[in-house]
């Protein structure tokens, strides 16, 4: 089966679909119209940009090289997850918490598939390794985010009951127990949705790129459902790093909270 290139005019005619999202939103008076140029603008530099630092890097594979990109994407991804919830912890904790987050989630699932089910030889495939991180980035990214707000919102609300657990001499784990439980669902919540919509719902984007270029639905299906899984893996460590990380940051060696050293 040959693959369909591909041409200017081809995404000449999809970027029409943009454009009249935009002249609806305008006419709608819905406020939409700058943030959809500006955001198709982005995609299309963005991306243009990525698929020739990828040819190159593909090119002239190394391990050096394929660290140094999964390092800048990790380093960004940080980044995201660090600005995105409302409140703020003092002192850089929300950077410090979504660091760890971040590596940790990715580095384990990432490293666990790679020296499995994958095994690309090379080790630092960078077809393998900068697909697979860029993939399970963009899940801890949300599962890190949607946690961690969900705990620094929590804290300030459940103040109350929390304290009132530490008094009774609860250990700062079983106090804020509830808040775990609560922020890491929210946080997994996105990744089980689409895990139970997959293949009934939705055709989900890697198996449906993969059929496209040619490879067998069956194959396609197994790649799809190793992707599913390892999503959820990360969602859920991300998540976990994330609620117990904040729960260090809010209270002391002495089993208080210190809603000081939050800012909202």
């Amino acid at each position: 089966m040959e693959l369909i290139q591909l041409r200017g005019t081809d995404l000449a005619l999809a970027a029409s679909l943009v454009v009249i999202s935009a002249l609806l939103s305008q006419l709608l008076s819905l406020g939409l119209t700058r943030g959809i140029a500006w955001a198709a603008c982005r995609t299309v530099v963005q991306l243009l940009l990525v698929g020739m630092v990828l040819s190159f890097v593909f090119t002239h594979a190394s391990p050096w090289l394929t660290s140094l990109i999964v390092l800048v994407m990790m380093c960004l991804a940080i980044l995201e997850v660090t600005v995105r919830p409302r409140a703020r912890l003092l002192a850089g904790g929300n950077v410090w918490v979504a660091a760890m987050a971040v590596s940790a989630a990715t580095f384990v699932t990432v490293a666990f598939i790679l020296s499995t089910a994958l095994r690309p030889d090379p080790w630092y495939d960078p077809r393998y390794v900068i697909a697979l991180v860029g993939i399970v980035l963009g899940a801890v990214l949300n599962a890190a985010s949607i946690c961690m707000d969900s705990m620094l919102s929590g804290v300030r609300h459940d103040q109350a009951a929390i304290e009132a657990r530490l008094a009774l001499g609860d250990s700062p784990r079983i106090a804020f127990s509830a808040l775990i439980a609560v922020s890491v669902r929210r946080g997994v919540l996105p990744s089980i949705n689409q895990m139970s919509a997959a293949g009934i719902i939705t055709l989900p984007g890697i198996m449906t790129g993969q059929i496209i270029a040619g490879m067998d639905p069956l194959n396609a299906v197994k790649y799809q459902i190793l992707v599913m899984f390892l999503l959820c893996g990360a969602s859920t460590l991300a998540s976990i790093c994330s609620a117990y990380a904040i729960l260090r940051r809010v209270t002391d060696d002495r089993a208080r909270l210190r809603l000081d050293r939050l800012t909202f």
